[in-house]
């Protein structure tokens, strides 16, 4: 009676372990997000980086299958424009309420919701984009590289979606509704 109690004891354990999820950090200073606006009726645009402020990833036996990300909306930077004062003007710009509002919006968040694996590597993912206070759902491909401990995607949103409604006052200035972020995660 007693083998056959601690058989059961250690089959339940073994189970929950093999089930059980892990919480795995990223590394915030390996980790990049890239935004890329363009124009609409001409080539060109702009493009910077956005910090992360925290995040992990939810791991389940060998695979991702989940996560959560906070970025930080006070760090956003130009990197194309190479004077100082055009560069500060526009990252004050985007900083301003026809933007992100970052004065009200400090921070934006990202919560993986669903992970389809095509493959060992690539998935497409579902998530929940949080800015300016609105969530909404997004979809996008990601590859993991496993031994490198990192995630890989480029996804474009369409900003209005969250509220980012700047219009130009010039025809031929005018921005996509479209922002492209190019995204690598590493632990």
């Amino acid at each position: 009676m007693k083998k056959l109690f601690l058989l059961i004891t250690v089959s339940i354990l073994w189970s929950l372990t093999s089930l059980s999820q892990e919480k795995l950090n990223i590394n915030i200073q390996k980790s990049t997000i890239k935004w890329i606006g363009e124009y609409t009726f001409y080539f060109g645009g702009h493009n910077g980086f956005i910090n992360f402020k925290e995040g992990y990833f939810i791991k389940q036996n060998t695979v991702i299958t989940g996560g959560e990300f906070i970025i930080d909306m006070n760090s956003i930077t130009n990197t194309d424009i190479e004077e100082q004062k055009g560069k500060d003007g526009l990252v004050d710009h985007l900083k301003n309420e026809d933007f992100f509002d970052v004065k009200k919006y400090p921070f934006g968040k990202l919560v993986i919701t669903k992970v389809d694996y095509v493959d060992k590597t690539n998935a497409r993912l579902e998530a929940n984009l949080t800015l300016k206070g609105i969530t909404k759902s997004i979809n996008f491909r990601a590859e993991f590289n496993y031994q490198e401990k990192e995630l890989q995607t480029r996804f474009k949103i369409d900003r209005k979606r969250w509220n980012v409604n700047y219009e130009s006052k010039f025809k031929d200035g005018a921005i996509s509704d479209a922002i492209g972020f190019e995204v690598s995660i590493k632990l």
